[in-house]
């Protein structure tokens, strides 16, 4: 079976004006850290507004949400295109990705033509951005739990609660979320999706510091006052257009071109002298084969789902099947890298000695954290069990921008 992916001509020059585009535009300062925690606030803001720039000028050219529909700002372009936009970000170490994040296909199936107008459109051109306000301190994997409130006044809405996990860029405009608008109503009935602004009075952000490096927060509500236009679908719906969102957080939208650069680097070292020595053994040579093994499988989960997305394929446990995998193998392969590497693979960013800049310190723990995110391993493994019908209750998948044809309401 070949794996390989074969590009047009027509695709080759699109690659060719990218690659172009990317070697004079993109600057040393605008790439990813290797360790978030190396840059202070001011560099980050630095950094922060001049790839806003970039992702506006982006935007103008189709690139920035490729496959997005152009009539709200995407580039309209398919799958093929996309992905070869994501092999050369990832060269090129910068962030790559559909500006609104896992909000787009809520607002694609749920949002009225209006809503889309006012939070899409401006959203996928870069014109304003939006944060994810999902999990509280009760209710991270038991999302169904949230406490924060939403009660009507007149055709306002006033919130308060509170979020855990929360991001917030120097510009960001909206926190997207699930927040409980009726607690008399059966549970998955009784919360409604909102676009909550981001600077309105009571919103405060408190930092919290993580093991990552990323910059989040908690996120409080104090009498928070949303207009009635700012809810998406309705009022008890919330749980639903949650899980449109959540079925491309759990790995059902694929990935056109994941890359394991700590993989990559585990093998690059294992060829190196030092691995030479390190790894003379057995053992440690079939330890990188596994971590080797892992990636690729990844690769394959990721790619499959993709292109079941772009082909508009009905889709159930594919998504947690993918990103189980993913938390699984992040995890075991960080042991692998310790294990071979050994104190090596512990140094960071500032030591000199650090192999590959300090990334394999970075993904130390970074592999630790995603085991949380987009539900635990533990939540992908309930999913899967409900979705092919071995669990007490069955699901099926909730509809996204390749299944759904129409607005649900």
């Amino acid at each position: 079976m070949d794996f390989q992916i074969h590009y047009t001509e027509e695709q080759e020059r699109f690659r060719k004006g990218v690659r172009a585009w990317l070697e004079a535009n993109i600057t040393e300062e605008m790439r990813t850290p290797v360790d978030g925690r190396d840059l202070d606030d001011e560099q980050y803001e630095k950094r922060h507004y001049l790839w806003k720039g970039k992702q506006m000028e982006l935007a103008a050219k189709g690139w920035l949400a490729p496959t997005m529909p152009k009539q709200y700002g995407g580039g309209g372009l398919t799958g093929e295109h996309e992905t070869i936009l994501q092999e050369e970000f990832a060269r090129q170490h910068v962030p790559f990705g559909n500006p609104g994040g896992f909000l787009t296909p809520a607002l694609l199936v749920w949002a009225t033509e209006a809503q889309k107008q006012k939070f899409l459109t401006p959203i996928l051109k870069a014109e304003k951005s939006s944060s994810q306000g999902f999990s509280e301190a009760q209710s991270g994997s038991d999302l169904a739990s949230i406490r924060s409130t939403a009660v009507r006044d007149g055709d306002d809405w006033i919130i308060n609660g509170g979020k855990v996990f929360q991001g917030n860029s120097p510009d960001n405009t909206w926190i997207y979320g699930p927040i409980m608008t009726d607690p008399d109503a059966p549970r998955h009935r009784n919360l409604g999706f909102f676009m909550i602004p981001a600077r309105a009075p009571g919103v405060t952000f408190l930092r919290t510091k993580t093991i990552n490096g990323n910059r989040q927060n908690l996120l409080f509500y104090d009498n928070v006052r949303v207009p009635g236009d700012h809810l998406i679908g309705g009022d008890h719906q919330g749980w639903q257009v949650a899980n449109t969102s959540l079925e491309q957080e759990h790995g059902g939208r694929g990935q056109a071109f994941p890359r394991d650069e700590n993989a990559d680097n585990l093998i690059a070292y294992m060829q190196s002298v030092k691995g030479k020595e390190n790894g003379e053994g057995d053992i440690h040579r079939q330890d990188a084969m596994k971590a080797y093994i892992d990636a690729h499988l990844n690769t394959l989960f990721a790619q499959r789902n993709f292109s079941m997305y772009m082909a508009r394929q009905e889709m159930s446990y594919h998504g947690s099947q993918a990103t189980m995998w993913y938390k699984i193998y992040a995890i075991e392969n960080a042991e692998r890298v310790r294990h071979i590497m050994k104190l090596h693979a512990m140094l960071g960013t500032r030591e000199p000695l650090a192999p590959f800049g300090g990334r394999m310190e970075a993904e130390q723990r970074r592999s630790l954290t995603w085991a949380h995110p987009g539900g635990t391993i533990e939540v992908q493994k309930v999913i899967v069990a409900r979705r092919i019908g071995i669990s007490r209750t069955q699901e099926r998948a909730a509809p996204t921008p390749a299944t759904a044809t129409t607005h649900i309401s």
